[in-house]
Parts: structure tokens; sequence; C-alpha cells
């Protein structure tokens, strides 16, 4: 395969899984990811695999879609090996009726078995002020 394909290949695997976060639909989120994939989340803890039941839940707090954006995504390719980076924008409105969004960070490794690119491992991540108080820093951009 080309470079050109590959990253169209992990552009489609990206673009399903924010199309799933937009549809609230967990399972295709699951979807893209290895069954072996290791996440690194906001939440606690501090590793897990993909949880289904467990985004499935994150996502009904929400009302209606959950948008992600990437900016300054970079892809590197190296045979079956893929890795991506760069800053992503998370916005949906709460159960309150309230806006929120926030930017992170995001790594994603994607893996090619069989000619089919999965996830196998993603870490997500925001800053927090070193000032002693540890709040995250959601309110920066980019």
């Amino acid at each position: 395969m080309t470079f050109d394909k590959d990253k169209a290949s992990i552009a489609a695997v990206l673009g399903a899984v924010r199309e799933g976060h937009r549809r609230k639909d967990a399972a295709a989120i699951g979807a893209q990811f290895a069954t072996e994939a290791v996440l690194f989340d906001l939440a606690p803890p501090l590793a897990h695999g993909f949880d289904v039941p467990g985004m499935a839940a994150w996502l009904d707090k929400w009302e209606g879609p959950v948008e992600i954006e990437e900016r300054d995504l970079k892809v590197v390719v190296s045979g079956d090996l893929a890795v991506c980076y760069g800053l992503q924008k998370v916005a949906a409105i709460t159960g309150e009726g309230e806006s929120a969004e926030w930017w992170q960070r995001l790594t994603v490794c994607l893996a090619r078995t069989d000619g089919e690119w999965k996830i196998v491992h993603e870490h997500t991540s925001v800053p927090f002020h070193m000032d002693g108080s540890f709040r995250a820093a959601v309110d920066l951009e980019p």
C-alpha cells in the first residue's frame, strides 16, 4: 500500500470514531479498536481496554451529539504501524443544558492486521495548573 492509501484508511478509522461520538454509538466507536487495545483516558483508571458499556454510559450523560474535532493531526506510518498525534476539541451539551467544550492532547497508535487498521492505543490528556491547585486546564485553546 502507498502512504496516501494508508493515510486515507487511517483517516477513515478516526472519522468513524468522530461519527460514533456524534451519533452517540458506543459500539461503532468500539469497532475501531483492536481487542487488545489499551487506553490512557482522562478518567480513571490509569489504563484500560475499550469498554463499550462504559462509553455508552458516558455518551448518555450528554444531550445531543458529542462533537469531536482534530487540529494539527500528524500521521506517521511505518509498515503495519501508525502513530497519529495532535489536538482534539470535544464539545457537547450537558444534561443540564449547558455548553461544555475542551481541547485535549491526543495520541492514537494503530496496527494493520489482515489489511485492516485498528486502534491499539489511545492517549488523551489535558494539562493541569502547576500552581498547587491541580485544576485541569480545560480553558486552553490552540
